[in-house]
């Protein structure tokens, strides 16, 4: 992470702090108790843990090493309310935290207010140093993960209600169709990828490097459900020529047969959103694959998916603007006819690329050197954010990532193919 420092990088950071805060309480404001209490699978939390864990970032990480005489809230938050940083002591296990009911939603709305007005206090008063700085916007953005982990994770306990409850209503619009799906040409070679500069980033995103690219394109657009119709109707599901044999393994012992919020009633395919039950959308993109299903699709369709060097490649070319959070719609658009629609923004996009450390790269020291790197197994790379992500959380070099079988996120799909020297036409 990066940070300048100082009175105004001061000034700023109060008020990003105050926003940051304001949007995550903004989430639950017209929530009950009990929505906020409930957990749907172990690799989701309840909202109330999200509103807990990330006010628990800041008061260990900035209130206990930064003030003066700091005095924890509760003992017992320490362990409650802790992720998974070894470093930091004993977690309550994440299976569980849907059996917390104590502390209260109102005791958690109390625990943020106290750490809001410590931070804002030491930040107005000018008392931290650059590093206490810099460990303040790494919270902030890890706050703002965790927004987006609340939407997802909400999405998924709703989607399990037979009422299929409304979140927020639809935001009215014209329906659109599906843009012809094209292919864009990129030239191979060595190039250089990463982040570099002075503006914040995580550290898994550097240091820069050189890599090496193959020719190769990419498709104009993410895949539409439509397409993915196509794939399940042609028996995509039973076929297991298709998988990667983990996959296979999931399919059948799972029962998938479509993306994880679509369902079917009286022969009619519908698509669970946070705007409630919706008839399924041709011209949108599809959303809820795991990194299985994308690869199966992708080879149904003769292609494959992106390395993240060349979905960084082509992103590198296009304005960092689409479909966010901030649109209130919660759900992915259709994508815009154009040489390359919807990289940001929309669905995030599975990659082929492994989630591991680029060279040279080292944690920070410390517990925080925990955020990222221990991760470094069994997952796979998106990029590009969704329509759940802050405008003001992505970068071009953003890594996230997550395990095969993860499809609660708003996770999509873009292709790939090679492409032979002989057909550049130069």
């Amino acid at each position: 992470m990066h940070m300048e420092t100082g009175a105004l990088s001061q000034a700023r950071l109060a008020r990003q702090f105050a926003r940051v805060r304001a949007q995550t309480s903004a989430l639950a404001s017209n929530l009950s108790a009990e929505d906020c209490a409930l957990q749907s699978m172990p690799d989701a939390s309840p909202l109330k843990w999200h509103l807990a864990h990330t006010t628990w970032f800041f008061e260990t990480f900035v209130l206990e090493c930064f003030a003066r005489n700091h005095a924890p809230f509760h003992p017992s938050y320490r362990y409650l309310f802790n992720s998974y940083y070894n470093a930091i002591g004993e977690q309550y296990p994440r299976g569980q935290r849907g059996l917390l009911s104590r502390p209260a939603l109102d005791d958690i709305l109390r625990y943020r207010e106290h750490v809001n007005v410590r931070v804002a206090e030491l930040v107005a008063r000018q008392a931290l140093s650059a590093d206490a700085l810099a460990i303040l916007e790494l919270g902030l953005h890890h706050e703002q993960q965790h927004q987006e982990l609340m939407l997802t994770d909400f999405k998924h306990l709703l989607s399990l209600n037979p009422l299929y409850p409304v979140y927020r209503e639809a935001v009215p619009g014209a329906p659109a169709a599906a843009t012809r799906l094209n292919w864009r040409a990129f030239e191979g070679g060595l190039a250089d990828f990463g982040h570099e500069g002075a503006d914040f980033a995580f550290d898994n995103e550097g240091p820069r490097h050189k890599h090496y690219l193959a020719d190769f394109e990419l498709a104009n657009r993410p895949v539409t459900n439509g397409e993915y119709l196509a794939f399940v109707e042609d028996g995509g599901y039973r076929r297991p020529e298709l998988w990667l044999s983990d996959g296979w393994v999931a399919v059948t012992s799972q029962s998938w047969r479509a993306p994880g919020c679509w369902r079917e009633r009286e022969g009619a395919r519908f698509e669970f959103t946070l705007s409630g039950l919706q008839p399924l959308d041709a011209a949108r993109p599809v959303t809820h694959v795991s990194h299985f299903e994308a690869d199966a699709y992708a080879r149904w369709a003769s292609a494959r998916l992106p390395t993240e060097f060349e979905w960084e490649r082509a992103a590198a070319d296009v304005p960092l603007q689409g479909h966010f959070v901030e649109s209130g719609e919660l759900h992915p658009r259709a994508s815009p006819d154009a040489p390359l629609a919807a990289l940001f923004g929309d669905v995030w996009e599975w990659t082929q690329s492994d989630y591991a450390a680029y060279p040279g790269y080292r944690p920070a020291a410390g517990a925080v050197g925990e955020y990222n790197g221990k991760f470094m197994s069994n997952q796979y790379v998106l990029r590009g954010g969704s329509c759940a992500t802050p405008r003001s959380h992505i970068r071009v070099t953003y890594r996230n990532f997550f395990p095969s079988g993860a499809r609660w996120q708003f996770s999509g799909i873009r292709l790939a193919r090679g492409r032979e020297p002989a057909e550049r036409g130069d």
